[in-house]
């Protein structure tokens, strides 16, 4: 092992960092990579042409033309002294002439190294993670042109190593979210069938107590019956249509009804836990709707359970508006409950955004409803904000488009 010795950078911890996340070492040769080293070779007119990455050990080289080496031990790198000076091109006429180099085996053995020219591979974040270099057997210069040319083909080596590592991540991503989605349907299929048993089996025997009770039972005794019956079976059909959506998530918003909107209302309030002292308010006058059921269901069971949950008041009090303007369906759900400070108005549509803030039942919110009701209005070709005061309550407002629903190959969120 020679003792030559080599420069470090100030940053070279940080510098070894930033060149571990494109996790390019060791990679197999890649076209644009060879492109841009036969470029150099052309351009330069030297024999050699190299892309050199340098790590703690080594300089190892994504792309070699005129060589056949893979790697050489980083104290033999010229390109170690290249990256001392980013923004600069690295020009040694003889290295046999060069105190630096003089002694170095690549000079004095194979490849026999004289001339060098190398322009450091900066990324966005200011580390010089390697450079681009042509080498010849003979004394050489480089005029203006050629140096210019080679600072635009080092920029070149760097916009592909950030495409490439973009990619990588997005393909990561991708597979994280395949993956998630996969795990989600199933999970959602299994939970569907598990309710569906239990759900149906007090469906039939709630039936038949209906029967056994016949005409002479009272009156109280058959309401009852008759509401269980009635929110068992809704129950039945809000689980057929979990288990359409967990196979084709699409589903849930192509699926355009005609549809009352106070009988959808009543429908939803039916199967949320209103305590006693919360009045909820429909419009005072029915309206026939076409849009997706399921999707308009879904944002009223949130916006109306949060406004529940977080009412802190004796008599609570919640408001539903509706208005019919052009090709929108308008909307405003109001109350009389915590309300929101204003600094927080915009977070409460991110996902898995929490304000810390305790609800009527000493629970915090996982901050997944707000922002499944924003993709859903913004599915159904609308849009929703919220105005608020601390103490005196919110309304959202949102709109969606009349007959809105998207294509068969769109997702949910």
């Amino acid at each position: 092992m020679s003792n030559l010795s080599y420069p470090l950078p100030d940053n070279e911890d940080e510098r070894l960092e930033a060149l571990a996340t494109y996790d390019i070492l060791d990679t197999m040769p890649e076209d644009d990579f060879e492109e841009l080293t036969h470029l150099a070779s052309e351009i330069c007119q030297t024999s050699v042409a190299l892309i050199s990455l340098l790590d703690d050990k080594r300089q190892w080289f994504k792309s070699i033309l005129g060589h056949d080496a893979k790697e050489t031990p980083r104290e033999y790198a010229f390109c170690s002294h290249t990256i001392l000076n980013k923004n600069d091109v690295m020009i040694v006429p003889d290295a046999r002439k060069d105190e630096r180099f003089l002694a170095n085996p690549l000079v004095t053995g194979s490849p026999n190294i004289v001339f060098y020219a190398g322009v450091p591979l900066v990324n966005e974040d200011g580390f010089a993670l390697g450079s681009l270099c042509v080498l010849d057997t003979m004394p050489k210069n480089l005029n203006a042109r050629q140096q210019k040319s080679l600072r635009i083909l080092a920029k070149q080596v760097i916009t592909q190593m950030e495409l490439r590592r973009k990619l990588a991540r997005l393909e990561k991503s991708n597979q994280h979210l395949l993956e998630t989605n996969s795990f989600i349907q199933k999970f959602a299929s299994t939970a569907a069938h598990d309710i569906k048993n239990p759900l149906s089996s007090m469906l039939l025997t709630s039936q038949a107590l209906r029967m056994r009770l016949g005409k002479d039972s009272d009156d109280k005794s058959k309401r009852l019956l008759d509401l269980n019956i009635t929110s068992t079976k809704r129950l039945l059909t809000l689980v057929d249509e979990m288990l359409a959506y967990s196979s084709a998530p699409s589903s849930l918003l192509t699926n355009q009804k005609c549809l009352d909107l106070n009988t959808l209302l009543k429908n939803v309030v039916s199967l949320i836990d209103v305590p006693y002292g919360v009045k909820i308010n429909l419009p005072p006058v029915d309206h026939t709707l076409t849009c997706s059921s399921v999707a308009l269901e879904q944002i009223f069971i949130n916006l109306l359970t949060n406004a529940i949950r977080y009412n802190d008041k004796e008599a609570g009090i919640i408001t539903i508006q509706f208005r019919e303007e052009g090709d929108f369906y308008n909307f405003k759900v109001t109350d009389n409950g915590m309300g929101i400070a204003e600094k927080n108005l915009d977070k409460i549509f991110y996902k898995e955004a929490t304000l810390n803030v305790i609800d009527r039942f000493n629970q915090k919110g996982t901050g997944v409803g707000l922002y499944t009701v924003k993709a859903l209005v913004e599915k159904l070709q609308g849009s929703i904000r919220v105005e608020s005061e601390i103490g005196s309550g919110s309304t959202f407002t949102f709109s969606v488009k009349k007959n809105a629903g998207v294509e068969e190959d769109d997702e949910l969120l």
